[in-house]
C-alpha cells in the first residue's frame, strides 16, 4: 500500500465530511475530535456519497436513508445498508493528509 496525498489539513471542517477521488476510488475523509478518517464514499444500500451526511458521537450517517457507519472501522450500525463500508489508513503530516491505498487493486 502506498499513501497518496489527498487534502490539506485545513480544507476539513470538523465534524463535516468532504468527499475525493484516489486512485479511482470514492473516498469520504471526515475531521472528528481533531482526528480525519477515511471510508469508502459509497453506501452499500443505494451508492449515496456518505462524505454528505451528518457526523456525531463518532458516527457518519447516510444522507438519503440514514445508515450508520462507525468512522473508525466502518462498521453498519443501523440499517437500512446490511453492510459495513471499508476504511482506509490515514497520515496527518505538515498539513497534508494522505490515505493508504493499494493501486494495483480493482475498484
Amino acid at each position: 500500500m502506498e499513501f497518496l496525498a489527498v487534502a490539506r489539513s485545513d480544507e476539513l471542517e470538523e465534524g463535516k465530511g468532504r468527499p475525493f477521488a484516489v486512485a479511482g476510488r470514492r473516498i469520504a475523509l471526515v475531521r472528528h475530535e481533531g482526528v480525519v478518517h477515511a471510508l469508502e464514499d459509497s453506501c452499500p444500500h443505494a451508492d449515496a456519497s456518505i462524505a454528505c451526511g451528518p457526523v456525531e458521537n463518532g458516527v457518519i450517517a447516510c444522507p438519503w436513508h440514514y445508515a450508520e457507519f462507525d468512522l473508525r472501522t466502518g462498521e453498519v450500525l443501523s440499517g437500512p445498508a446490511a453492510r459495513g463500508i471499508p476504511v482506509y489508513e490515514v497520515r496527518e503530516e505538515d498539513g497534508i493528509v494522505s490515505v493508504a491505498v493499494d493501486q494495483d487493486a480493482e475498484s
